[in-house]
């Protein structure tokens, strides 16, 4: 099994409507196979800081996953958001 983590770090002011996006983006990535998927903000880190985490059961899963936004519904429900990010990077972590 495998966490994958994106940090989103925001301009300010503008984290809550990422989040409010990626809300609306989990029952599609439930739906390619990431589970137990949250939605974290900073309460102490730096401001405005989003995090995106799920588990995949194996890293095919998440090359599958590449696709994910050019769905249709995907794809309006995220137009724009890079309007809201100034920078952002990935981690993946294997759970043991």
């Amino acid at each position: 099994m495998y966490l994958i983590r994106d940090v989103f770090k925001c301009k300010p002011g503008m984290a809550k409507d990422l989040v409010k996006n990626f809300k609306l983006t989990i029952p599609f990535m439930e739906a390619q196979q990431f589970n137990n998927v949250k939605i974290m903000t900073d309460v102490v880190s730096n401001y405005w800081t989003v995090v995106l985490e799920g588990e995949v059961n194996n890293l095919a899963a998440f090359e599958n996953h590449k696709g994910f936004t050019s769905q249709p519904e995907v794809k309006e429900i995220m137009t724009g958001y890079m309007d809201l990010v100034n920078s952002g990077y990935r981690e993946i972590f294997k759970i043991e």
